[in-house]
C-alpha cells in the first residue's frame, strides 16, 4: 500500500466515528399531521389554504400521503381524500417537494375472503345510508374543527380505545386487526422515508385515527425524532390568506352548496358568503353564478321563482363546461363521492337545480321537461344513475 493510500485509510478511520456520532445526533424530524378526510371543505379553521400554509411553514423535505405505493404509482387516490389530491399533491408538485406513499391495504382476494365484498367496488347507485353513501358532515362540531385537532389525544381517544379492545365476538374482530396491521405498515413505510432523508424533515398527512399508533411505533427509533404539528404552529390569518387559491374557494362552495352537505343544514354560511363574494369579484363565471344562486336561495335572499330565472339563464349557454372541482374519480359515472349529480357540467346542473325548484313549487310538468336535455348524450349507465338519483331527490 502506498503512503498516500495509507494516509487516506487512516483519515477515513479517524472520521468514521465522527460520522456515526453526527448521524446519531441529527435524526430525521418526523411530523404526523392527523386529518379528517375532506373536512377541509366544511371547517373554516381546517380549510385548504390553512393546510397549504402549514405545509409551507413546516418546510418538509418530503411529504408522505395515505396511499399504497402501487396505487400512488398509477396516480390513483381514494376519492374522499380531498386533502391529498386537492391540496398536498398540487402543493408538492408546485414546490418540488418529494412525495412518498405509506399506506397498506388488503388485496381484493383478502377483502372478499374476510368481508365477503370488494371494499372498493361502488354500487351503480350509491345508497342513501350505509357503506359507500354520499359523504356529508352533519355534526355541528365538525364546523369548529381546527387544523391541529388531532394533536390533542382526547380528540382521538375513541379509536384508541377501540383498537385496544377486541370485539366481543372474535369472528367480528377483522376490522380492528386489519387497522392495527395497516397502521403498523404505515409506520414502517414512514420510517423508510425518514431514513431516505437523514437530518431532514418528513411530514405525513394521514387520517387522524392512525396518528397516535404510528407515533407509538416510531417512538423508539433512534433515527427519528417525532415533532408534533403544534410545535410547528398553526398558520396565522395572513399566512392562510397568502396561500388562498381560487380552486380552493370553488371546491368549498361546490361541496357545501351542490353536495348532500347542503341538506344537513350544517353549513358555515358566513364563510361561504365570503368565498362567493371573492369569487364574483375575481371572475363571475357561469359556474360562480350557479353557486351564488344556490347560496342566495339557501339563505332565503331570493325565492324559487327568482332562482329558476337565474338557473335557466345559465342553462341557455351553448357550452357545458365542467366544474373547476367536482370530486369525481370515475368519469364513467354521473356522481361523485358527495354529490349525486357531481359529474354533470355547469349547464346541465343548472337544469337540475331549476327542475328541483319547479317541483318544489308544485309544477312537476315543468320540472320533467327540463330532464330531457340533461339526459341527452349521456351513456345508458349515466342516464340510469340520473333517473335513480332524481327519483330519490323527489322522495325527500
Amino acid at each position: 500500500m502506498s503512503g498516500r493510500s495509507l494516509s487516506g485509510l487512516l483519515l477515513f478511520l479517524l472520521l468514521l466515528p465522527w460520522r456515526v456520532v453526527a448521524s446519531e445526533a441529527a435524526p430525521t424530524r418526523v411530523i404526523v399531521l392527523g386529518v379528517d378526510h375532506s373536512t377541509q371543505l366544511v371547517a373554516r379553521g381546517d380549510q385548504p389554504a390553512a393546510l397549504e400554509a402549514f405545509l409551507d411553514r413546516a418546510k418538509p423535505d418530503a411529504i408522505c400521503v395515505e396511499r399504497t405505493p402501487d396505487a400512488f404509482a398509477r396516480n390513483d387516490f381514494h376519492e374522499f381524500t380531498y386533502e391529498v389530491q386537492g391540496v398536498v399533491l398540487p402543493y408538492a408538485r408546485r414546490t418540488g417537494v418529494e412525495l412518498c406513499p405509506v399506506d397498506w391495504e388488503p388485496s381484493r382476494e383478502d377483502q372478499l375472503l374476510g368481508f365477503g365484498i370488494d371494499l372498493d367496488a361502488i354500487p351503480e347507485a350509491r345508497p342513501a345510508q350505509g357503506f359507500h353513501q354520499f359523504l356529508s358532515f352533519p355534526q355541528a362540531a365538525t364546523l369548529q374543527r381546527g387544523l391541529l385537532h388531532a394533536d390533542n389525544p382526547d380528540n382521538v381517544a375513541k379509536v384508541t380505545q377501540w383498537a385496544a379492545q377486541p370485539a366481543a365476538t372474535t369472528a367480528n374482530d377483522l376490522p380492528r386487526r386489519l387497522y392495527l396491521y395497516r397502521t403498523f405498515m404505515q409506520a414502517k413505510r414512514l420510517a423508510q422515508a425518514a431514513k431516505a432523508h437523514p437530518a431532514g424533515t418528513v411530514l405525513l398527512v394521514v387520517g387522524e385515527f392512525h396518528k397516535r399508533d404510528i407515533e407509538a411505533i416510531l417512538a423508539s427509533d433512534p433515527a427519528i425524532v417525532l415533532v408534533q404539528p403544534s410545535a410547528i404552529g398553526e398558520p396565522d390569518a395572513d399566512e392562510v390568506r397568502n396561500h388562498q387559491r381560487r380552486e380552493y374557494r370553488l371546491a368549498i362552495a361546490t361541496f357545501n352548496l351542490l353536495g348532500v352537505q347542503a341538506k344537513t343544514g350544517n353549513v358555515d354560511f358566513a364563510w361561504l358568503r365570503e368565498e362567493i363574494t371573492q369569487l364574483q369579484a375575481e371572475d363571475d363565471t357561469p359556474e360562480v353564478q350557479l353557486l351564488a344562486t344556490r347560496l342566495d336561495l339557501l339563505e332565503g335572499r331570493i325565492d324559487a321563482r327568482q332562482a329558476i330565472a337565474r338557473y335557466e339563464r345559465i342553462a341557455r349557454m351553448d357550452s357545458d363546461p365542467a366544474f373547476t372541482w367536482n370530486g369525481v374519480k370515475d368519469r364513467a359515472r354521473v356522481d361523485s363521492y358527495f354529490d349525486p349529480f357531481g359529474n354533470l357540467g355547469v349547464r346541465r346542473r343548472a337544469l337540475i337545480e331549476s327542475a328541483r325548484e319547479w317541483y318544489r313549487s308544485g309544477k312537476s310538468a315543468k320540472g320533467d321537461a327540463l330532464l330531457a336535455p340533461v339526459l341527452k348524450d349521456l351513456t345508458a349507465r349515466q342516464r340510469a344513475q340520473v333517473e335513480n338519483y332524481w327519483r330519490r331527490e323527489l322522495a325527500t
